[in-house]
């Protein structure tokens, strides 16, 4: 039976730097991954990819962080290879990178269009493909989607429809890497309580997300709490391996299939 567990195991996490990628890189050290890559996308992310990394080694874990544009195909596979090549061969990949984008259709650009789907489906799709020529038998993939896939909504078309994509890469790759013991899923958060999430929203929007979900009474902010999201990510790319091909909405039933 192969070891699940993450003692001793090298993982690669884009947009690993902050927010909730930053807080899934301390809990996997301290679940005693044995070394960990922090992606991070530009030079004003650094200092906080700079400070991930020292909570990293104070924890006794090998790490290592590279900036990378993961837009294009070149730039995944870059990254994968600088990890392998300081690291070793991931046993575990996890994307959290993404970016949001509220707007009508009406007045969306092509240029916006590029850039969502460029960011939140394109880089998905190439991650996820180099995780499945360089990760260990056994591995373990991840992609953060959104629970918007869930939702009846206007405004988050490019959004939520660029994620919507990354269920079936999850589907088709599950099938594709799964002879090798990989499994493969998507988490969707609902909306969380960091910048990623401000950045779009008014005020009257904050104030309804914060009372939307059925468990809002009992968060922090209201919305979820990134703290709420890593134990699902913990057990998915872990004891969890059996679950594969699915997209999984963790968001205090703020929306649901």
């Amino acid at each position: 039976m192969p070891d699940h567990s993450i003692k001793g195991k090298t993982v690669l996490i884009a947009g690993g730097a902050k927010n909730l990628g930053g807080l899934i890189a301390r809990d996997l050290a301290a679940h005693g991954a044995r070394a960990i890559a922090i992606h991070y996308n530009s030079a004003a992310t650094k200092p906080a990819a700079d400070e991930t990394v020292a909570a990293l080694k104070a924890q006794g874990v090998e790490v290592v962080a590279f900036q990378q544009d993961l837009r294009t195909a070149g730039g995944n596979t870059k990254l994968f290879a600088d990890t392998v090549a300081a690291i070793g061969r991931p046993d575990i990949a996890i994307n959290t990178v993404g970016k949001v984008l509220k707007k009508p259709m009406a007045e969306t650009s092509e240029q916006e269009f590029d850039e969502m789907f460029d960011v939140n489906t394109k880089s998905a799709f190439f991650f996820i493909k180099e995780s499945g020529e360089h990760l260990n038998d056994n591995g373990k993939i991840l992609t953060l989607v959104t629970s918007l896939l869930g939702a009846y909504t206007p405004f988050y078309a490019t959004y939520a429809g660029s994620k919507a994509a990354v269920e079936h890469f999850t589907r088709a790759a599950s099938k594709e890497y799964g002879a090798r013991g990989i499994s493969v899923n998507a988490i969707g958060p609902g909306p969380m309580d960091t910048p990623f999430f401000y950045g779009q929203e008014g005020a009257d929007a904050v104030a309804y997300h914060k009372t939307a979900a059925a468990l809002s009474a009992l968060s922090k902010t209201g919305l979820t709490d990134i703290e709420d999201v890593v134990p699902f990510v913990r057990t998915l790319v872990s004891d969890g391996w059996w679950m594969t091909g699915q997209t999984i909405l963790v968001n205090g039933g703020y929306t649901t299939k």
